[in-house]
């Protein structure tokens, strides 16, 4: 018998990809002849700051204090100068515009919960649409489901340049949509969005009155020009305060710092209070002395640096053996496969590698397509060195 008393959103959604990756491996035994390589996941493995382990025992006694959810205004400051350093912004309100999070996952999932109304129909008379690439970080789509939304999926491929193309969605979608997330630099094909392309979108929610979330994670890694920020764009069209705008941001790629799970909000004050609402009740708040780490990272810039220049030179030194296109920003390798699922088994069993198929990062859409299949992602964050064996691997897998 049905169980009634269940949430039954949550039935929408699918095991993660790395527990289905599990289940993929189950059984599976890696080479034993040749070291490991984990380019499963995204999780930066570069030597921690200078600066963490000195900060982090002067605070020490901040452990024993209950720190507050929307952050301690030293670190609202901190991130506020971060933003108008790194995008040129002439005003941000520490108070009114910027909120902290427990890394950038929590908050990409809950922000739809606070600006999606499920209980008003569409002008069209269907739940309203939250907007997302394909293939995509899966939290876009979980945070779609459970907020009574239906997802719409931008399908990313080669034939768009791996870019959400806005031009393809239709009138009435537009109309139908509440909320619409971009990722720049994309996890996981690399593309980037540029200022024409923020300007066109904020000319549609202004036009059919939707907010715009942008996932900046992976801003600080790009290969050739500094990526543009929905708020810079913004600010350049003039429009006060960041109207129907929020961006994410997290130290746990530019920095190195996963683990601390720190990281930013900031945008349109309205949204901003709203969402602080929701936070008050569901989020997680960073504890003191992580935070005074957090405002340290944030206000330098020598690190950075020093981690993009591993970067670049591990994609380098990736494709110069794999061969192959170098993607415009973040550490993930895109690469087109026979079959994606027999590929990331065999590079496990014969190269003891560990990748992940591109269709756990995608979803099938209306017609049963899904972008990522036919490709694997593969992370480069362990050095230049690493690069280079796991391209040499990855030309010796067969199927």
């Amino acid at each position: 018998m049905e169980n009634k008393s269940l949430q039954p959103r949550l039935d929408k959604l699918g095991a993660y990809p790395f527990e289905r990756l599990k289940v993929l491996f189950d059984g599976l035994t890696p080479n034993p002849e040749l070291p490991h390589i984990d380019a499963g996941a995204g999780e930066p493995r570069l030597p921690l700051p200078a600066f963490v382990a000195p900060t982090i025992e002067q605070h020490l006694a901040g452990f024993s204090k209950y720190p507050s959810t929307v952050g301690g205004m030293e670190l609202r400051t901190a991130i506020a100068n971060w933003l108008k350093q790194r995008y040129g912004l002439n005003v941000v309100d520490p108070a009114t515009q910027v909120l902290t999070a427990n890394g950038t996952r929590e908050a990409l999932f809950a922000i739809a919960h606070a600006l999606v109304n499920p209980d008003v129909a569409s002008p069209h008379g269907r739940k309203p649409y939250v907007m997302m690439p394909n293939p995509m970080y899966q939290i876009y789509l979980g945070a779609a489901y459970t907020a009574g939304a239906e997802p719409y999926l931008l399908a990313c491929n080669a034939e768009t340049g791996f870019a959400p193309d806005l031009n393809q969605v239709p009138e009435a979608v537009w109309a139908d949509t509440a909320l619409v997330y971009v990722c720049s630099p994309s996890n996981p094909t690399g593309w980037i969005a540029d200022e024409t392309y923020y300007a066109q979108l904020l000319e549609l929610a202004d036009k059919h009155n939707f907010f715009i979330v942008s996932d900046e994670c992976y801003s600080e890694i790009y290969w050739a020009e500094k990526p543009a920020g929905l708020l810079q764009v913004a600010e350049n069209l003039g429009r006060e305060g960041f109207s129907r705008c929020l961006v994410m941001n997290s130290l746990s790629k530019r920095s190195a710092l996963p683990g601390m799970r720190s990281g930013l909000i900031a945008g349109d004050a309205d949204l901003i209070k709203r969402f602080t609402k929701l936070r008050s009740y569901t989020g997680p708040a960073t504890p003191l002395p992580l935070q005074h780490v957090a405002a340290a990272a944030w206000s330098d810039e020598t690190h950075v640096e020093q981690h993009l220049a591993v970067y670049r030179q591990s994609l380098k030194a990736f494709f110069d053996i794999y061969g192959g296109e170098i993607p415009a920003g973040s550490f993930f390798v895109w690469l087109p496969v026979e079959n994606e699922e027999a590929f990331a088994q065999a590079a496990y069993e014969q190269q003891a590698i560990t990748i992940l198929p591109g269709s756990y990062l995608g979803t099938e859409d209306s017609s049963g397509n899904n972008p990522g299949a036919g490709y694997i992602r593969a992370a480069l964050v362990d050095g230049p060195e690493t690069a280079a064996e796991l391209a040499r691997r990855l030309r010796a897998v067969r199927i």
